[in-house]
């Protein structure tokens, strides 16, 4: 590893992954020593021995996990791939790690640069608690039916006002997003919703899926997802879905910065999403 510091900043672009049970989100406005962006700033510093400042793909609240949070910095510090991975992850806790490191044009930001982002939310339906299971996916005694679910999801697939689906502290100057896709898929008794927009306001993941459970559990119609978008009011949107069923599985880029698996499954998703979707 190369220790000398270069005259000239270089652009480098990280995958974080992480399980979120512990951490109170990826940011805080606060000096929070709690949050997945502490902790990698921290390990990034100690391996290129100076001050280090992250920018993230998208934020993820308090309790929701990531695939691939994608970020770059700015660094002096000369380092190959293999040893900016291998190091930093040598300074985190076990569950936060880096999957790959990439030295980037200057112009490569991500966030503005992403052109979408990607979520995964899981449910799964058993009158029995899991001991195991319990921070990784969303557990419902409630028998869900996904058929419906999937109905009511393709009302949601378009550019529209989410206002009724964001958090009200959401600072979002606006809350009109362009969802591309949004797919249910089931097996066995687990059930995910895949979500990809251009980008996503606070709890909306969440609080779509809260929706769609309701609707799934058979206590509102499939059209009760259209009348709260159209409401444009968070209270006509029932309850937000809990966080330890999110994934943030990572965003899409241009081909052109060339950047390896900027969106990454988890396995406990995998098996799941490689399924075919349900017909509606």
């Amino acid at each position: 590893m190369l220790t000398r510091p270069d005259s000239q900043q270089r652009r480098v672009a990280i995958s974080v992954e992480y399980d979120g049970s512990g951490y109170r989100g990826w940011q805080t406005q606060t000096h929070d020593t709690q949050v997945v962006q502490t902790k990698i700033e921290q390990a990034l510093s100690k391996i290129a021995d100076e001050r280090i400042s992250v920018t993230c793909s998208g934020r993820t609240d308090s309790g929701v996990h990531a695939g691939s949070q994608v970020c770059h910095f700015d660094t002096y510090a000369i380092r190959d791939p293999y040893n900016w991975v291998m190091g930093v992850n040598s300074q985190l806790p076990d569950d936060i790690s880096v999957a790959w490191a990439s030295e980037v044009d200057p112009a490569f930001h991500a966030r503005f640069g992403a052109l979408s982002r990607q979520y995964v939310y899981l449910i799964k339906c058993s009158s029995l608690r899991s001991a195991l299971l319990k921070k990784v996916v969303t557990l419902t005694h409630k028998n869900l039916d996904p058929q419906l679910m999937a109905v009511a999801a393709q009302s949601l697939i378009g550019t529209y006002d989410f206002n009724a689906f964001r958090s009200a502290q959401c600072q979002a100057k606006t809350s009109v997003r362009s969802v591309t896709r949004l797919s249910v898929h089931h097996h066995d008794q687990l059930i995910a919703v895949h979500i990809e927009a251009n980008s996503f306001l606070q709890y909306m993941v969440r609080n779509i899926v809260g929706v769609l459970m309701a609707i799934g559990a058979k206590e509102r119609p499939t059209s009760w997802v259209e009348y709260v978008l159209a409401s444009k009011d968070r209270t006509e949107g029932g309850v937000t879905a809990p966080s330890h069923g999110l994934y943030f599985l990572g965003p899409t880029y241009c081909d052109s910065y060339n950047l390896p698996n900027t969106v990454r499954i988890p396995q406990i998703a995998r098996d799941i999403l490689r399924t075919d979707p349900l017909e509606c």
